[in-house]
């Protein structure tokens, strides 16, 4: 067992899929071709994390309506949640990173730990299943969440889908429109559609958090308080 498997309580049958979780693409942009980084492990993780989080909201609060559950949802899977728990594994420890990444604290930065966090869900579910990657994730999942005292003020994709979706027959989509800079310090583009009219951009250091901006700017442009 290696060190990173002590560290996370799980040993993988196929330690490629580890050591592509643990890959960032600077590693591989920096000349390793051969080599897999983890984006693609991160955009399954995403969604293995939302369903398995989505299940357990479901089973524990049955008194909660869809839009509580909704907001509880987005407080679990957003990147400073997902920030914190890597911080509880070390997770930065064991990431390679490609020269200038690791030269520009990419170790500690929020928005590469998050997504390394979802690779490493992903990886846990296609080597071992749903099950041990739930058990992986809930292991960080609160107890009890009060849902009085979680607040949502940064989360402007939640609130702007909550105001959408009083109209089942809108539908709201986040598409990427460019990236700048080197991957040690890449921007990323996002244009928010309702109905593929553009009603928002925002740029940001992670994918996420240029979405979040662009659902910032959307809910300014209608009038909302943000």
């Amino acid at each position: 067992m290696t060190e990173f498997e002590r560290q996370i309580h799980y040993t993988y049958q196929n330690r490629d899929l580890m050591h592509e979780a643990l890959t960032h693409s600077s590693y591989v942009n920096e000349g390793k071709r051969h080599v897999k980084n983890n984006q693609r492990l991160e955009f399954l993780g995403d969604s293995v994390l939302s369903i398995i989080v989505a299940q357990h909201l479901f089973e524990h609060y049955t008194h909660l309506p869809e839009g509580e559950l909704t907001k509880l949802r987005a407080y679990l899977v957003c990147e400073k949640s997902l920030h914190r728990w890597a911080l509880k594994i070390h997770l930065g420890k064991y990431l390679i990173l490609g020269k200038g990444e690791e030269n520009t604290g990419g170790r500690e930065r929020p928005s590469i730990l998050a997504d390394a966090f979802e690779a490493v869900i992903a990886s846990i579910y296609l080597d071992g299943g749903l099950e041990e990657a739930k058990k992986f994730v809930l292991h960080f999942v609160p107890k009890e969440l009060n849902v009085e005292k979680v607040t949502y003020v940064s989360d402007y994709k939640t609130a702007l889908q909550e105001i959408v979706q009083k109209n089942k027959e809108e539908k709201i989509e986040y598409v990427i429109v460019g990236e700048k800079g080197p991957d040690h310090n890449k921007t990323f583009e996002v244009e928010v559609h309702l109905n593929s009219n553009v009603i928002g951009r925002g740029e940001g250091r992670s994918k996420k958090q240029a979405e979040q901006f662009a659902a910032k700017e959307a809910l300014s442009l209608m009038g909302y308080e943000t």
